[in-house]
């Protein structure tokens, strides 16, 4: 049986820091990305792509909000503009995905999916919402907001200030359609899923499939995608190479590889910033815990030339 790899691909893969994020520089940045992991392919792997749309969610939140007040049209919910973003992030994938395989001779079909994940509405983080998402407010409109549409605010830390509406992060519970997502990959396609952390959903009383307004971690889902469909490696690509400890200190370290134990001891004393490396650590660490052989952070560019970053194994 060919291993399977699953491939997480962060917001930088889409639009760099210092752009506008025009379609353009989002499909150049794709295809640059995507052409470091074809390795996989002549090492004949199975493939499933997952990615952000931290950004590309954000801009539609804001599009709605000036739908709603220059033309009177009513504001999507949350797991619908996640929904609409997996579509249009998937397509650009798979448009780039297809034109390098043409590119390079290799013969693949490529599939999208709209993917549902499953929380428990039991959640604490329903309690206590974090995520900040939208627009930035001032304190009137935050206010009439949280009264008309019983949104939560918290202030912003940014030089600017003002109010951003913030949702819950709750954990993945469930891949919705993951057999049919291992099934795909399994008979050699390169399959497109859980975008965005994947689409927020609960089970009701009723046994019914309920929409959640919240944002799913895209590591942790697919971290747990990974695990559930028994891929072999995970492989988280960021904006830098290693994993470090004392980032950016004169004492700085990279680290490869990690064992469970001391990603573990790390991560309790604090290493990896709680905004960034430290939920990738977390999804990395998660995928091992069930099973992986191995997780990756690393660049993807470090991966053409066959270097892997840091790589999360159980035990030295």
């Amino acid at each position: 049986m060919r291993k399977l790899a699953v491939l997480a691909l962060g917001g930088n893969a889409l639009i760099r820091g210092d752009q506008a994020g025009t379609i353009e520089e989002q499909e150049q940045n794709v295809t640059d990305t995507l052409e470091n992991l074809l390795f996989l392919l002549e090492e004949d792997y199975d493939i499933v792509v997952s990615h952000g749309n931290g950004p590309q969610v954000g801009n539609l939140l804001m599009k709605n909000d000036a739908g709603e007040h220059v033309y009177d049209l009513p504001q999507m919910p949350l797991d619908v503009c996640v929904a609409d973003t997996q579509g249009e992030i998937g397509y650009m994938i798979e448009r780039m995905l297809l034109n390098l395989l043409r590119k390079y001779k290799k013969k693949k079909e490529v599939v999208t999916l709209v993917t549902q994940v499953e929380v428990d509405r039991d959640d604490p983080a329903f309690q206590d919402p974090q995520k900040r998402v939208g627009r930035i407010y001032d304190k009137e409109q935050a206010d009439q907001l949280a009264k008309d549409k019983g949104w939560a605010f918290k202030e912003e830390v940014k030089a600017e200030g003002g109010w951003r509406r913030v949702v819950p992060s709750p954990l993945p519970k469930r891949i919705m359609n993951e057999n049919v997502v291992e099934n795909l990959a399994r008979q050699g396609n390169i399959v497109i899923a859980s975008g965005g952390g994947g689409i927020p959903v609960y089970i009701d009383e009723n046994n019914e499939v309920r929409p959640s307004e919240a944002v799913i971690d895209k590591d942790m889902a697919s971290s747990l995608l990974a695990a559930r469909i028994k891929a072999d490696e995970f492989y988280i690509l960021t904006d830098v190479p290693y994993v470090y400890i004392n980032y950016k200190q004169p004492d700085e370290k990279a680290l490869d590889p990690l064992d469970l134990a001391d990603a573990r001891k790390y991560l309790e004393d604090g290493m990896f910033s709680k905004g960034s490396m430290a939920p990738k650590i977390q999804a990395a660490m998660q995928f091992v815990e069930k099973g992986g052989e191995k997780s990756v952070i690393t660049e993807a560019k470090l991966l053409k030339d066959k270097k892997y970053g840091t790589r999360i194994i159980a035990k030295y």
